[in-house]
């Protein structure tokens, strides 16, 4: 999927009802306060365009990446599906898996990390709070630390629930903010420098099928790798 000057959104998967592609990095996935194109827009345009479809169409978004996070994403291509995947992502039988890079390194190689968490509309920014807060909402991920590196560590990560900024808020909390998060982790950060978290995989059941789909999508060569390519 490509077109002048719109970011190249790759195609991993596309039926009658789901099509599965990469999200680019700092593209918003729906429609922002910037008006700069977003994901699900453009998708519904390479859709119309490439099946010559008449009138509107229909393209459910069940999930969202952060606006400077890329990697894969469904999308459903009915309401049939859109019901069903809406329903996987709220039952948790959705598998989402990130990469990140972290500054410094968690205190065990591996765990879980469970917080509360408040988002402020007004200022789009997210904060742990204490557990029975008002409006606060639990957060859960599983993590593995793949290796450290001058002071920065390469760490899998299982979402669990799929809370606003979760992963960037999270290991912040524990002082351990991703690289290059300008919002979450700015006192360690260059300006300009690009968020280093990716969706790497996403499993689920096809909505109609019922047969078990997995896609992967490896970071880019932008992602922080020299460190352990050297290592």
């Amino acid at each position: 999927m490509a077109g002048g000057s719109k970011p190249d959104i790759p195609v991993l998967y596309e039926d009658n009802h789901v099509i599965v592609v990469v999200k680019p990095p700092n593209v918003p996935t729906q429609e922002d306060h910037s008006r700069d194109p977003d994901l699900l827009t453009l998708i519904k345009a390479d859709l119309k365009q490439r099946h010559q479809k008449p009138g509107n169409v229909y393209l459910g978004l069940v999930h969202r990446l952060d606006r400077p996070v890329g990697g894969v994403m469904v999308f459903a291509k009915t309401s049939k599906a859109a019901s069903r995947l809406s329903d996987a992502v709220r039952t948790r039988t959705i598998r989402k898996e990130y990469t990140a890079v972290v500054n410094g390194r968690p205190k065990e190689p591996q765990g879980s990390l469970r917080h509360h968490l408040l988002k402020d509309e007004r200022t789009n920014t997210v904060s742990v709070v204490p557990a029975g807060k008002p409006g606060a909402k639990e957060a859960l991920l599983d993590y593995r630390v793949l290796g450290s590196l001058e002071g920065l560590s390469l760490v899998q990560i299982e979402l669990h629930t799929g809370r606003p900024h979760q992963i960037r808020v999270q290991f912040a909390a524990i002082g351990c903010p991703l690289v290059g998060d300008q919002r979450y982790g700015a006192h360690l950060t260059k300006p300009g420098q690009q968020i280093a978290l990716w969706s790497t995989q996403l499993s689920f059941e096809h909505p109609t099928t019922k047969e078990q789909l997995r896609f992967t999508s490896e970071p880019p060569r932008s992602f922080p790798w020299l460190l352990w390519e050297k290592a």
